[in-house]
């Protein structure tokens, strides 16, 4: 071996010592320039678009798909709603509310309690629960068998012995709405718009009445604000109740009035500053009403000819409630001519009452009476073309404008001793009267 190839190592060795940075950099860069290399020429995989396609077709055996509810799994129970309709049967009704059931059907028609879901008013709200086969499993009613505070309730429901039917009673409970709404053309269409059952908007014109032409005062623009009670059973809405508290701004004059109800003594309203709103004279004799015919000359229905109309004509169906406007002695209770059944009030200081076309009369000749009791009925008797209510004012025996009279008459004044009763009324309404305002403002938008 010659002496250049002995000490090669010997060199080598030395130049690592002396340049160990270069050499490795070298090295790394002599591998990594190898990797590619074998990197670029490595063979590709074949080409999938030149590959043999084969389809292969095999039937597999589908088990049925069984689904096995447990044993505690809940019943299913269907829950319908509607009311019963004028010319409702026992068919007729099941079938609108889903029940397929011969037997619940048959229960109906023949079973004396459940029979009365079919009597009396319409409008009975009927609650069904039916099983997935459509078969009868509950079915409740309500309805108002008077205008008091309570209702009733039919319940037909499955026993041991088949169908049964109970009739019970429950206490209306009384929920408090608010609304508000903006003149545009009338009271009762304005109160439409705004969703209000007809006896609020009527309880409205009322409140207000004395203080408000209705027919001629109103301008668009005015607005109002009202609370008012609803009436529930079990729930649902069955009718709306007394109004509690108004605003009503009319040409830009705030009236005002809250309920206010003493224990033992007889409700009125009351302005927000104690004054009271009560009259002596009411401004209509019916509770819930519109007027058909005002005061003065119109074109007679029957004689076809113009004539004086010496009274106010209330257009309701026959069977509401009339009223005295106030406190008096009954000097007439029986039939007149044209007017048919008739009763007569005299009041204080020779003023005095008529009304006319009655269908019932619920006084006597001599009877005292006060302010809103009943005294009869709305009829057609007499020369009438339809159920109303004729009523009339006089003033020592001459025909005054009963809805001006009542607009005039005076107030009656809260007892200071209740003062501090009414306040907190008053502070509680006016809260939610301002909470109502927010409606009307919407409304107005």
């Amino acid at each position: 071996m010659s002496l250049a190839a002995r000490t090669a190592p010997l060199r080598l060795a030395a130049s690592l010592g002396r340049h160990p940075r270069r050499i490795m950099a070298g090295i790394g860069l002599l591998l990594l320039g190898t990797g590619v290399t074998a990197f670029g020429i490595a063979p590709m995989a074949p080409d999938a678009a030149t590959l043999p396609v084969h389809q292969v077709i095999e039937a597999l055996a589908a088990e049925p798909l069984t689904l096995e509810l447990p044993a505690t799994a809940v019943p299913f129970v269907l829950y319908r709603s509607d009311t019963v309709r004028r010319d409702d049967t026992a068919q007729s009704l099941l079938q609108r509310l889903g029940v397929l059931d011969a037997a619940a059907s048959e229960f109906l028609r023949n079973d004396p309690t459940a029979r009365q879901l079919f009597g009396g008013r319409t409008g009975k709200l009927v609650t069904v629960e039916t099983n997935d086969r459509q078969e009868l499993m509950r079915l409740s009613a309500r309805w108002l068998p008077d205008e008091g505070r309570v209702f009733h309730r039919l319940v037909i429901e499955p026993g041991a012995d088949g169908l049964s039917a109970r009739v019970e009673t429950g206490a209306l409970v009384a929920s408090t709405k608010l609304a508000g709404g903006v003149i545009r053309s009338s009271l009762f269409a304005a109160t439409d718009e705004a969703g209000l059952p007809e006896n609020v908007a009527v309880q409205l014109a009322e409140i207000f009445g004395s203080d408000i032409d209705f027919r001629r005062d109103l301008r668009q623009g005015d607005r109002f604000s009202v609370v008012y009670e609803s009436l529930e059973a079990d729930g649902e809405s069955l009718r709306a109740g007394r109004v509690l508290s108004a605003v009503f701004v009319n040409q830009e004059r705030a009236h005002e009035a809250v309920w206010f109800e003493a224990p033992g003594q007889k409700g009125a309203y009351y302005g927000f500053d104690g004054q009271s709103s009560r009259k002596t004279f009411l401004s209509s004799p019916l509770e819930f009403t519109r007027v058909s015919s005002g005061y003065g000359m119109r074109f007679h229905p029957i004689s076809g000819r113009q004539k004086a109309h010496l009274g106010v004509d209330y257009a309701a169906p026959s069977g509401t409630p009339v009223r005295t406007i106030s406190d008096g002695v009954v000097s007439f209770a029986g039939w007149q001519r044209g007017y048919g059944n008739v009763i007569e009030i005299s009041h204080r200081d020779n003023k005095s009452t008529l009304y006319a076309h009655l269908s019932r009369i619920d006084v006597r000749r001599g009877q005292q009476v006060e302010q809103g009791e009943r005294v009869g009925a709305v009829g057609s008797t007499g020369a009438s073309t339809g159920p109303h209510l004729h009523f009339e004012f006089r003033d020592r025996g001459v025909h005054q404008d009963p809805l001006e009279v009542a607009r005039r008459s005076e107030t009656v004044p809260l007892s200071p001793a209740l003062r501090s009763q009414f306040d907190a009324v008053a502070q509680a309404q006016r809260l939610h009267l301002d909470a109502a305002a927010t409606i009307e403002q919407a409304s107005a938008e």
